[in-house]
Parts: C-alpha cells; structure tokens; sequence
C-alpha cells in the first residue's frame, strides 16, 4: 500500500484484512500511523485545531503556562510556539496576557472553549470506530505505543 492507497483499500474493508495480513508489523505501524493522522486530521480541522494546537491545549488543562515553558513541553521551537498560540487564540481556544511577576513573560491560558474542544477531540479519537475506537482495548493499547516509543527511543 503506497502513500494515497489508504483510500482506495477503506473502500474495500472486506478485503482490508486479507490485503494487510502477510505484512510486517513495522509497515502495518507505519500504514495505521498515517491512516489514523488523516483521520484525525479530519476530526481537528472541524474543531479548528491541529495537532500542534492539541498537544498545547493538553498541557495547558492544569493551568496556565509561560509560552516559552509550553513550548518546552510541546518539544517545539519558540517560533513554532508563537505560531501554534497566535492561531489557538484566534480560534478563542486560548488567551494570553503578560506574567504579573514578569512582564517580559506571556502567560498563555486556555478557555472554556478550548477545554470544550479538548473534551471533544479526546472523545472522538477514542471513541471514534474510524480512528482509536476501532482497538479492543484502548487504554492497554495506549500503553503499548508508549513503551514501544519508549523502547525504540532509547539507547541502543
């Protein structure tokens, strides 16, 4: 299945099975991965978000963040940052004001409707049939990619 081909199997799931059986684990990853990112791709754009806007708002729902510290978290340039809050903002997902101890600071913090949105995007990707909804057990598969990414991320 080469990039573009995911569509044209989706509209064939009897065969879906029978086509990606014989692969290796590795490409059946990497095929999900990219199946699963358009999907939610999808799923964001109605929302007005990306998924840089998305792991922004994740960090943010305990509270208030100095732009630069999210940017830390978010593992992103400043500049990427700076991007990702301007259009979060925009989109009344977040606000920003200067830091009270430190002016030179933003504090980026997120809205009730950036917290509705975050509900929603979290719900869909789990509960969704065509996205995360589809595994059997979604918190153990969540587990799994974490110590596979971990693993594979390690020293080797």
């Amino acid at each position: 299945m080469g990039q573009g081909d995911e569509r044209e199997v989706s509209h064939r799931p009897d065969q879906v099975r029978a086509d990606v059986d014989s692969w290796p684990t590795g490409r059946l990853l990497s095929v999900a991965a990219r199946v699963v990112e358009s999907r939610f791709d999808e799923v964001l754009n109605g929302l007005g978000l990306t998924h840089a806007g998305l792991i922004a708002l994740h960090h943010l729902a305990d509270g208030p963040l100095a732009q630069r510290e999210l940017a830390t978290l978010c593992k992103v340039t400043d500049q990427t940052m700076s991007r990702t809050i301007e259009r979060l903002d925009r989109s009344g997902h977040v606000t920003r004001a200067a830091d009270p101890r430190d002016r030179r600071r933003t504090l980026v913090e997120i809205t009730p409707t950036g917290r509705a949105v975050l509900t929603t995007a979290r719900r869909e990707e789990q509960e969704s049939e065509s996205l995360l909804g589809a595994v059997d057990d979604y918190d153990h598969f969540r587990r799994q990619l974490i110590t596979l990414i971990t693993a594979a991320t390690g020293p080797r």
